[in-house]
């Protein structure tokens, strides 16, 4: 295959993988973060303890983070349906990436919120602040840095779950890899569309990096 047939398949397959990462992302990190904040506060010694809760909760978590995600983009062919009126197609693709981002997205969340000194918290509380406002006014706040890591984390994660996508039809870098790099053995699309892979995680993480640096205060 030549470079003027390779570049507008390779340039169509990076926009449709965008245009599966970026709208999961957003969705799987305000959902995520909110879940995250709900483990944090609700667990044995947090601000508000609600132990059968946070069993729910973190068995929920566990039980999403667990299921494979190619094995995922199956169960949810239904359900993925329903919502987009297709289960093939990027726009497709979306649904079931946001739906194994989100307990991904609130471990990460948790795990940082769990680090913020507790004098912190406490000044808070000792100013009348609600359970609500240290959650989300002190906590988040507080936490930044170590959530846009965790945020960057996740869009390189979803990244390499759009390639999966693509093995069945959800287009994308890994449907143009499939389709062409493997089952027309054109190892040069497969070396092209690794190298945009490569490409979209790497100014990811420096982007990712760069913020987190600017937003850590400390």
């Amino acid at each position: 295959m030549t470079w003027e047939t390779l570049w507008p398949l390779l340039a169509q397959g990076t926009l449709d993988t965008l245009w599966m990462v970026v709208p999961a992302a957003l969705c799987a990190q305000l959902l995520g973060t909110a879940l995250g904040v709900l483990l944090t506060l609700t667990r044995p010694g947090g601000l508000h303890p609600l132990p059968p809760l946070f069993r729910a909760l973190d068995a929920v978590v566990n039980v999403g983070r667990s299921l494979p995600f190619i094995i995922l983009l199956v169960l949810l062919i239904p359900f993925t349906r329903l919502i987009t009126g297709t289960s093939i197609g990027a726009t497709a693709a979306i649904v079931p990436l946001t739906v194994a981002a989100i307990p991904f997205v609130a471990r990460l969340v948790d795990g940082a919120l769990k680090d913020v000194p507790h004098g912190v918290v406490d000044a808070a509380r000792a100013t009348g602040a609600t359970t609500a406002q240290t959650g989300f006014k002190v906590l988040l706040p507080e936490a930044r840095p170590a959530l846009i890591h965790a945020f960057t984390v996740m869009v390189v994660s979803l990244i390499g779950y759009s390639a999966m996508a693509g093995a069945i039809g959800g287009g994308g870098l890994g449907d143009l890899a499939i389709r062409y790099g493997y089952q027309r053995f054109e190892t040069g699309v497969m070396f092209a569309t690794v190298a945009a892979l490569l490409v979209l995680v790497q100014l990811t993480r420096w982007a990712g990096d760069r913020a987190a640096t600017r937003s850590d205060h400390r």
